[in-house]
């Protein structure tokens, strides 16, 4: 059994260059900094958690919220096999329980702050918007995108920042966590505008603070699906 399933739904994800010496700090042992076109990216994802589970049960109050995360992209060989990933330097969510179960079980990075998310529709297109409350200011991902999805294509961007199935945490300069996340190939939405409004300093720390005054490389809406976190291990 998983140790967690859920539905993520209406993944936006705002994706940014960085320099790699920036997430060198952040790199779980064992693991290496994976780029698309020699690029290093991170990327602000907000999306809805529905119909969560923790071992198969319910918890009330925690079936259905929204998450906002700051993530990057690594690779880690496992004997002949490259395994794709993603570390999160923070991920913040609406309920302190879900921060203490993550943080506890996973020694992920969550933190707890006030959300809320708004899903709009008209003829055309479909509004998305995730945002939180940091230190008493709202910070804001707001998308605006075409109704109708889309495959995504091979060898493609958003096939590199979509496919990595496998999460790794740093534990300590030499003990890393993995844990598997399992979910289909997700169609996207194209993005006609987007608007956002973060401090990422405030939010996410110093090493942050130059994504304030930088225009992400692309922005996209994926449509999402059923997915499992499966139950850790250490590398």
């Amino acid at each position: 059994m998983p140790f967690l399933s859920a539905q993520w739904l209406n993944l936006a994800l705002a994706n940014y260059a960085v320099p790699p010496a920036a997430l060198q700090p952040f790199l779980p042992a064992k693991t290496e900094l994976d780029t698309w076109n020699d690029t290093c990216y991170v990327s602000l994802v907000g999306f809805l958690f529905k119909n969560t589970r923790l071992l198969g049960i319910p918890i009330p109050f925690h079936v259905n919220f929204e998450e906002v995360n700051l993530r990057f992209y690594v690779r880690y060989r496992d004997g002949d096999t490259w395994k794709r990933g993603v570390v999160f330097v923070k991920e913040i969510v609406p309920r302190p329980a879900l921060t203490f179960v993550a943080n506890t079980l996973y020694r992920e990075h969550y933190a707890t702050m006030p959300m809320r998310h708004r899903w709009t529709e008209t003829g055309q297109s479909r509004q998305v918007e995730y945002a939180w409350k940091c230190q008493g200011l709202w910070q804001s991902l707001a998308l605006t995108a075409e109704k109708i999805a889309q495959p995504i294509l091979d060898g493609s961007e958003a096939e590199f920042i979509t496919e990595h199935y496998w999460g790794y945490t740093r534990i300590n300069p030499h003990t890393t966590f993995e844990y598997e996340v399992t979910h289909p190939r997700w169609d996207i939405y194209p993005v006609i505008d987007s608007v956002i409004q973060v401090d990422f300093e405030k939010v996410y720390g110093k090493s942050f603070a130059p994504l304030n005054d930088m225009e992400p490389l692309s922005v996209m809406l994926a449509k999402g699906s059923a997915i499992t976190v499966e139950n850790k291990r250490k590398i």
